[in-house]
């Protein structure tokens, strides 16, 4: 294998581009397949979990593997685009390997797993030679993990452990391989995982990040993981969740559940969330959002930019901001208009918002229907609408993407992330993987 190191751990391939013959980048990494075998035997690599696209993980056969280097993988031949789904004979060295809990054969000690190494022999296999590990791991419950006490870097059959199902097994190195990927992408691995380990990853991820990563799982995931957290944390993560998440969320779970949940979240949390449960699922009230970009009249063009310019904020609630008289927390003072962001960037930073406001458009109102506020929003080119009440108070925004979310099929998630590709078996990948089985 030209280019390849003697050694590559593998936390470290995670997210790292993959590159075809020709040169152009097909995908990247996300995981490393391996079949474990009998002991002192170590573990074959099959290939590489890549991703190719959005949610597309497929199967590259370690034999076409031609170069390993630190920001590139590149391979020679075919890419059978067909989906990937692990056998059970198969282990994901990111996803079940690292974090667990083995012992030094020797000693019976036990130590944490931080990562793997996989090492080419001269037959052009490729095997997991050694296993780096860590003594006195320590670490905090959903607030961030961290690894304390003496690295070492053993062979792999100076420990065991790898075949057992473990019980409170961490999820530390799996986030952290991981750390640079979009939520939906994480989102895509989380939904495959086996039930005990996506617990796990949910109680190790902190609460910003989990709530980013359910507002992108299906709705049966979503439940199945908040009822796994304590009643305090679930409540934690409801609150790092957008009001309307948060309450697409709640109005899944038994009323007994919900009320449980929105009593232990803070008052000013729970309170916008109450609203949105109020309201039907399929109007406008029910699809909005109570955190929209909201300024008063006397705001400056400047001071309004430099809200929309916040990288956490969604791109469509980033297209506008709403002007309303004080108070300008949902819901709000009176409503004056809309100002899109195009027209905040053609006028001069002094200029007062008031002075360029769109006051034609009449706004949506709350009870109006999911088809009305499509129509409105397809009408006048729009990415998101204010939602006003009969006294004129802003109460949220409704965004083209929760639109779309309730216009496709209710599974539509799961449709996604579980798609296969019509590709014909490759008949490589199946000598490699040892059987006949269809992914």
């Amino acid at each position: 294998m030209s280019g390849a190191p003697g050694r590559v751990f593998i936390a470290r391939l995670a997210g790292i581009a993959v590159f075809d013959p020709a040169g152009d980048q097909v995908g990247r990494v996300r995981d490393v397949v391996v079949a474990l075998r009998l002991a002192p035997r170590p573990p074959r690599v099959l290939g590489l979990v890549v991703e190719v696209g959005p949610r597309r993980p497929v199967f590259l056969p370690i034999t076409r593997v031609t170069v390993v280097e630190a920001d590139a993988i590149v391979f020679d031949g075919r890419l059978n685009m067909r989906r990937f789904h692990k056998r059970e004979s198969e282990t994901l060295v990111i996803a079940e390997m690292l974090d667990r809990t083995v012992r030094f054969r020797a000693s019976g000690e036990p130590v944490s797993v931080v990562d793997v190494a996989m090492e080419p022999t001269r037959t052009r296999d490729w095997l997991i030679g050694k296993v780096a590990v860590n003594r006195g791991r320590r670490g905090g419950r959903g607030r961030g993990l961290r690894r304390r006490g003496e690295s070492l870097v053993v062979d792999f059959d100076a420990v065991e452990g790898f075949s057992a199902v473990e019980h409170g097994q961490g999820a530390a190195g799996l986030i952290a391989a991981f750390e640079r990927m979009k939520p939906a992408d994480l989102a895509g691995i989380v939904h495959e995982l086996p039930e005990k380990r996506r617990t796990e990853v949910a109680v190790a991820l902190d609460d910003e990040r989990l709530a980013d990563v359910l507002e992108e799982l299906p709705e049966d995931d979503q439940v199945e993981i908040l009822g796994k957290l304590e009643d305090d944390r679930a409540a934690d993560v409801l609150e790092a969740m957008g009001p309307d998440d948060a309450a697409d969320l709640l109005g899944e779970l038994p009323t007994e559940q919900r009320e449980r949940l929105l009593t232990l979240m803070e008052p000013r949390d729970a309170a916008p969330v109450r609203r949105l449960l109020t309201y039907a699922d399929d109007s406008a009230g029910g699809l909005m959002t109570t955190d929209p970009v909201i300024v008063a009249p006397d705001a400056t063009v400047a001071e309004a930019l430099a809200q929309i310019r916040n990288p956490d904020l969604n791109p469509a609630l980033a297209a506008q901001v709403y002007v309303c008289r004080p108070p300008t927390a949902t819901p709000t003072g009176r409503y004056l208009g809309t100002v899109h962001f195009q027209r905040l960037l053609r006028e001069p930073p002094p200029t007062l918002v008031s002075g360029i406001v769109d006051a034609e458009l009449d706004p949506l109102r709350p009870t109006m229907s999911l088809a009305a506020v499509a129509m409105f929003l397809a009408t006048y080119n729009l990415v998101a609408g204010a939602v006003v009440d009969e006294d004129g108070h802003l109460l949220g925004s409704v965004t083209i993407d929760d639109v779309l979310d309730h216009l496709l099929p209710e599974d539509w998630r799961e449709i996604v992330m579980d798609a296969s590709a019509e590709a014909p078996s490759d008949p490589e990948e199946e000598a490699l993987r040892g059987g006949e089985g269809t992914r």
